[in-house]
């Protein structure tokens, strides 16, 4: 809080468990309301002060900051990877990834208020009226993170936030938080002025719904599941902030016959579906954790399928050869557990995985380990196929029209993203440009770009994060309307 590094405000703290063996892996202070009130008033300050205030600092300077940013990421990738695999879970591989799609987002809102002209002039029809549209930061911003990617998702919030001249209160996730205190200490080292970047760890019952309705911020943007997101919007709505949820999704990967018409077609589209549903054990809003697959190619798709994920190394994410780590929580895979109970229940079939694994297969035994699970003979009455579980389950459903796959890749509440496989470039065109996802990737799953907008249709949330809208999010749009040669109206006779 401005600059200051401080025990929370009641003196509480929580250990961090490694979700790879339940130890507890480091110790966060516990923050409360009152160290979200501190931290906004904080932010408050340095976004209200005088010349030097971060709003005021010239666009080249704050480019040149998160660029300094982006440098550091880099220059600290090894230790944030194993920060993130021992916080969240995930192999070392996954965690330099995350770090390199943070120094890429933060290069890229560099670049694009670098590159913009100082503002939007409009033709008022007369050449004694100057009007120009423009845009101002929105303020002070809450920014609230969920434990499935701690630093990416902090990244994308903080990068656009700077770079539109915002200050902002930062509140990760209370079981993954510690790359984000390391990523607000990597801002400070790059110059960022006190104030600028707040961070309050702590629970989402008590620091997050502070933050969420907090009077003195006026923006909140969250990511995390659809019932917190409710209750962060109608937190919201009291003190009429902005708003910006990402809230997950149900997505669909589309596989049609003529895509596996080879060999290596088949290969692509195997390995890719194993891709799509259990990196990070499936813990990602992203995931294709349905697979929609033609009637006719079926039964060999999934059979090689689930043979494959049969084969997935769990364990450990800092250990070589392990390709795929723990559930982030107890809790997390009890949730999981429970929608295989259900899907098995109401007619499903499990092709491989459905538990925990024994614990010969993986070391260390006692983490939160959930076997890679195929569900067959899934339909979409199932609670596993309408509701996102967020683990490692693949639910598989068959077609056999195209309009049949569209219809069904399309009946879910979410909209996130989604994927078509096919041979054919006029069914690739006419898939995607049907389905009501705010990605959607032809032949392909997973990429993402700090150039293209992400985020998702119906109730996967509102508004977007990375691209130019990315940016927009964090702005007011201000029009300047100046008369040059200023008279009297005589609209009133007297």
């Amino acid at each position: 809080m401005g600059g200051e590094w401080r025990q929370a405000y009641s003196g509480a703290t929580r250990d961090i468990l490694d979700p790879a063996d339940a130890t507890v892996c480091a110790v966060v202070a516990e923050g409360g309301a009152q160290d979200v009130d501190l931290a906004v008033e904080a932010a408050r300050h340095a976004f209200d002060g005088g010349e030097g205030a971060w709003p005021r600092t010239p666009v080249a300077a704050r480019a040149e900051l998160l660029r300094h940013v982006a440098g550091l990421l880099l220059r600290d990738r090894e230790r944030l990877a194993l920060l993130e695999s021992r916080d969240a879970g995930k192999t070392l591989e996954e965690g330099r990834v995350d770090v390199d799609c943070v120094a890429d987002a933060f290069r890229h809102f560099a670049d694009l208020v670098a590159a913009e002209a100082p503002g939007r002039v409009v033709d008022a029809g007369s050449p004694d009226i100057h009007s120009v549209v423009g845009h101002e930061p929105v303020g002070v911003c809450a920014l609230i993170t969920s434990c499935d990617y701690p630093l990416l998702q902090a990244g994308w919030k903080i990068a656009p936030a700077l770079a539109a001249g915002n200050t902002f209160v930062v509140k990760p996730s209370e079981l993954t938080p510690l790359t984000t205190v390391a990523l607000v200490d990597l801002l400070a080292e790059a110059g960022l002025p006190a104030g600028a970047a707040n961070l309050v760890t702590g629970s989402g019952r008590t620091a997050g719904a502070r933050l969420a309705g907090h009077p003195g911020a006026d923006l909140v943007s969250f990511t995390g599941s659809r019932a917190a997101g409710t209750e962060v919007a109608r937190a919201a709505a009291a003190t009429v902030k902005r708003v910006v949820l990402g809230l997950g999704g149900k997505n669909p990967n589309v596989v049609f016959a003529d895509a596996c018409a080879t060999d290596d077609g088949f290969d692509t589209a195997v390995d890719q579906a194993l891709n799509a549903a259990f990196v990070h054990s499936g813990q990602v809003c992203s995931a294709g954790s349905r697979l929609i697959v033609e009637e006719s190619l079926k039964e060999r798709f999934v059979a090689e399928l689930a043979q494959r994920a049969r084969h997935i190394r769990l364990g450990r994410g800092t250990e070589p050869g392990v390709e795929c780590g723990p559930l982030v929580s107890e809790e997390r895979r009890a949730r999981t557990e429970a929608y295989v109970a259900a899907a098995l229940a109401e007619g499903a079939v499990v092709r491989c995985g459905g538990g925990r694994p024994e614990p010969a297969a993986y070391r260390p035994a006692t983490g939160f380990f959930h076997e890679p699970t195929v569900l067959d003979r899934c339909h979409r009455q199932m609670k596993a196929v309408r509701e996102e579980v967020f683990g490692p389950v693949l639910t598989v459903e068959t077609f056999r029209t195209e309009q049949e796959a569209v219809a069904l890749a399309n009946d879910t509440e979410y909209g996130l993203a989604g994927a078509v496989w096919t041979a054919d470039a006029g069914r690739a065109r006419r898939v995607a440009g049907r389905l009501r996802h705010g990605t959607v990737w032809i032949n392909d799953f997973h990429p993402c770009l700090p150039q293209a907008e992400w985020g998702g249709f119906g109730k996967s949330g509102l508004g977007r994060e990375l691209g130019p809208t990315g940016l927009a999010e964090y702005r007011e749009t201000k029009h300047t309307y100046q008369n040059l040669t200023p008279g009297p109206v005589r609209w009133f006779a007297g």
